[in-house]
């Protein structure tokens, strides 16, 4: 690699600042929505011991673990998702809280598995849960959270769907089955990659279990076999003009070994890509980890930055909003300082240091320049107004770039001057 014998590790990124604005907006966005529907943000920590992973999750997650001894000789991993985490701190810290706990993280998550579009081995989450109400309102209310959340980057009816599960109708048909409960993962699994796998490998795997992959399709394709929760929450979420976003799919599963119940995932309307968000019902996960200390019903959602911005960037509407974000968002600057003359430079460090404190974003040449070079450097980092502290000083030139118009102010005004036409739009955003 041209100037330098290292680079980012496979599955690993680099945020350049473009990479870090579009970061930002997924996190803003993700935030703001969480917010808006009465969460609270918590945080906890990238490595955990290895045991609150191999405890109850399940499935390929133990063998995708970044897992090392440290120099205090603990077993420890950089966590592969949050829930765990939550559910320890949940249950050490719940009774300082009212009931229902309705919190949320954006947190970076690790795993060992191959990158591919739509997959690295470290990723952004964004987690919902709702933790102390059992009812489904609360996986409607999840549910809501998550059709919001795409709705807020700019998706709208026909780009995504809200398939919905439920995972204990497999329970249930497993054990009239057989399946002995320590193969239940196993079996689930299988019905995980309904879609993936190809038809004969599923067939002699679930021959295993004594069945056939008619009888597992026809299990999906029956409404009569999902739980009277679905209909709850379909209730629900078309009293709050969801209904259209949300489909029965029993095909569903999660890959996880704690979900307990509704499970659902969000996928874009053509399946062109792996589900942009996931969750479900955990109801015992908590008093699994807290070794039957405290028992909270819980149910959460998980959404990674890979998916949802490549399903941005393939949806026309929602990729001009993140762009017209990123143009109000993403400046180096709000204005740019010229000086033409060095002898200035003094008023123009003054007028610097007050346009900075009053929360203008301000930047200014360093060394003597041209002015031409001045005012390129002024468009390349976003400003929008040019400030030329010039020999008319204390009269301010003030250069619109947007339309390449001009205007002028005392110095003396030009914080509130500026502080006003910030708020206004101005230039060729796109709309």
């Amino acid at each position: 690699m041209a100037g330098s014998t290292f680079q980012a590790l496979p599955g690993f990124r680099d945020f350049t600042p473009r990479e870090c604005a579009v970061r930002n907006y997924l996190f803003e966005t993700w935030r703001g929505v969480a917010r808006r529907c009465g969460y609270v943000e918590y945080e906890t920590p990238i490595l955990e011991d290895t045991g609150l992973y191999l405890k109850k999750s399940g499935g390929e997650l133990s063998s995708q673990l970044f897992r090392f001894e440290d120099q205090g000789g603990r077993d420890v991993t950089l966590r592969p998702e949050v829930t765990a985490s939550l559910a320890r701190i949940a249950a050490a810290e719940q009774r300082q809280y009212p009931k229902p706990l309705k919190w949320f993280e954006i947190g970076q998550c690790f795993r060992y598995e191959k990158p591919q579009k739509g997959r690295g081995r470290e990723f952004h989450q964004f987690n919902v849960d709702i933790l102390g109400e059992a009812g489904a309102a609360a996986d409607a209310e999840l549910i809501s959270l998550a059709i919001e959340t795409m709705l807020s980057f700019g998706f709208v009816e026909g780009d995504f769907v809200v398939r919905v599960s439920d995972r204990n109708a497999w329970l249930k048909f497993a054990e009239g089955k057989g399946v002995e409960d320590e193969k239940i993962s196993d079996f689930l699994g299988l019905v995980d990659k309904l879609e993936r796998e190809k038809p004969e490998v599923l067939t002699e795997k679930l021959a295993a279990f004594g069945m056939t992959l008619d009888e597992v399709k026809a299990f999906v394709a029956n409404p009569e076999n999902a739980s009277a929760d679905f209909d709850l929450i379909r209730e629900d979420l078309t009293a709050r003009g969801f209904g259209a976003f949300v489909e029965l799919d029993l095909s569903i599963v999660r890959g996880l070994a704690y979900y307990t119940g509704v499970v659902f995932e969000v996928f874009d309307s053509s399946k062109s890509m792996r589900a942009v968000a996931g969750g479900g019902r955990y109801d015992t996960l908590v008093k699994t980890i807290s070794d039957g200390n405290v028992d909270m019903p819980a149910t959460g959602f998980a959404m990674g930055d890979y998916v949802i911005r490549n399903l941005i960037e393939e949806t026309p509407h929602a990729a001009m909003q993140m762009e017209v974000w990123l143009q109000r968002n993403a400046a180096g600057c709000e204005a740019y300082m010229v000086i033409p003359n060095d002898q200035h430079r003094g008023d123009a460090l003054k007028l610097v240091t007050e346009l900075r404190r009053a929360g203008v974003s301000v930047d200014l040449p360093l060394a003597n320049a041209k002015v031409a070079k001045q005012f390129q450097a002024a468009e390349k980092c976003g400003a929008r107004f040019a400030l030329v502290i010039g020999e008319e000083f204390p009269q301010v030139k003030i250069k619109v770039l947007a339309s390449r118009t001009e205007e002028s102010c005392e110095a003396g005004e030009l914080v509130p001057w500026l502080l006003q036409r910030l708020t206004e739009p101005d230039g060729p955003l796109i709309a």
